[in-house]
């Protein structure tokens, strides 16, 4: 992989030469651009939200552990799939077009989930979402980064990325919270949710995001798997190679821990769920904003090695059967996609040419998400099969091997000249 420009000092504007994006204002205000953020944060809401229901379905409709995780994976198809239009879709039609769409598609999936009495109704309400989040990671960061104008770009990539963890933790902590203090279990926390995605719809609606002039000559097809301009991919592998892991680790609590809650450590409480999700993006929000003025090689590595104590730390978890650190691992899951996330999302944010903007990010959800959604799978399944202590024991040592791998690349992609 050739070198990539990852400085010491903070990542610098693009220059003026490069072309704003198709439709969008020269530079926003912050407090605009923390309002194009809110309908990331919304949609986000809801792509966790269900995390410490699934005991409560578990109970009710009888499925294993395993079939949590492909519940759960329901969620990154249709995330990925979304991925392969949305980015190109956006950057061709405009955002709008795809945000308004997919926060429908959202408000669909509540009801489904709300209502739901089977597990294929809850595979469908989970495959709706992935379609909203993906149409969201792509077309709704991107209009971010649009508001944003090359003025405040890094202020952009930090309000998009953080939404989105934000948004993350909010879901489960709701919805634990609401399962156990307000009636119906399952359902009012998705009544809530639905009322969130109605405010993001009139945002969306009222932000000053033009339809592009003329169709980029890079978006002539409808369907593709998303993609950076060459001079790019050594940004975007970069970026993959630490958020990928952490998102992957995220992903594990998210539909397992739970069941290792319950299973392991004999804790069955929803609130105790939804909490631990919560501080982990919580952890995921925190961490972007206390290390925005560090280097992004800093972050990056700050990332891998975050990511792989979290492992550690969830391994003495499960064999000293101890709640409080699994939470801790949770913590650590969580910061170290944040700074993953964060790193990627600022290396092609100050690289990338504005027009393909959306994408970049729907090819570094791609590269993050994939992981996520397998992993998890076939740890379920291994659990059910040789216990879910083992399964996790597996599941950390990859990550941990995989964290190893990313900061050995960042190490070895330091530019030229560049000291620390």
């Amino acid at each position: 992989m050739p070198p990539t420009d990852v400085r010491h000092a903070p990542v610098p504007a693009a220059p003026t030469s490069r072309p704003p994006a198709p439709g969008s204002p020269a530079s926003g205000s912050p407090a605009r651009i923390r309002l194009a953020a809110w309908p990331v944060t919304a949609v986000f809401v809801l792509s966790n939200a269900a995390t410490p229901l699934y005991v409560v379905w578990r109970r009710e409709l009888g499925f294993s552990s395993g079939t949590s995780t492909v519940i759960f994976a329901a969620y990154i198809v249709g995330l990925l799939g979304a991925l392969t239009v949305a980015g190109a879709l956006s950057d061709r039609i405009g955002r709008k077009p795809v945000l308004l769409p997919a926060l429908g598609l959202a408000a669909l999936a509540c009801l489904l989930f709300a209502t739901a009495a089977s597990v294929p109704a809850l595979v469908v309400a989970r495959l709706l979402t992935g379609i909203a989040v993906g149409a969201t990671v792509s077309a709704g960061m991107a209009a971010v980064a649009d508001v944003a104008g090359a003025a405040h770009r890094r202020l952009g990539a930090l309000a998009a990325s953080s939404a989105m963890v934000l948004g993350a933790g909010l879901g489960p902590m709701l919805a634990g919270v609401l399962s156990e203090t307000a009636p119906g279990p399952t359902t009012t926390v998705f009544a809530v949710e639905a009322v969130l995605l109605a405010t993001a719809f009139v945002v969306v609606y009222r932000l000053p995001l033009a339809r592009p002039a003329a169709a980029p000559t890079t978006a002539a097809r409808w369907f593709r798997v998303p993609s950076v301009p060459a001079a790019n991919r050594g940004q975007l592998l970069l970026g993959i190679a630490v958020f990928a892991p952490g998102i992957t680790a995220t992903s594990f609590v998210l539909s397992l821990g739970p069941a290792l809650l319950a299973d392991l450590l004999d804790t069955s409480s929803r609130i105790v769920a939804g909490s631990t999700a919560f501080v982990m993006f919580a952890a995921a929000t925190g961490v972007q904003f206390a290390v925005r003025r560090w280097a992004v090689r800093t972050v990056l590595l700050a990332g891998a090695a975050t990511i792989a104590a979290g492992m550690i730390v969830l391994l003495a978890a499960v064999y000293l059967a101890s709640a409080p650190l699994l939470i801790t691992a949770a913590i650590l899951a969580g910061a170290g996609q944040g700074l993953g996330q964060l790193g990627g999302l600022t290396l092609l944010g100050a690289h990338v040419p504005r027009e393909r903007a959306a994408e970049a990010n729907a090819a570094l959800s791609v590269g993050g998400y994939l992981p996520a959604g397998l992993l998890p799978v076939a740890v379920g399944y291994l659990g059910d099969a040789v216990g879910l202590r083992t399964g996790t024991t597996v599941f950390a040592l990859v990550l941990i091997g995989a964290a190893t791998v990313a900061a050995a690349l960042v190490l070895m992609n330091r530019p030229a000249g560049e000291r620390g």
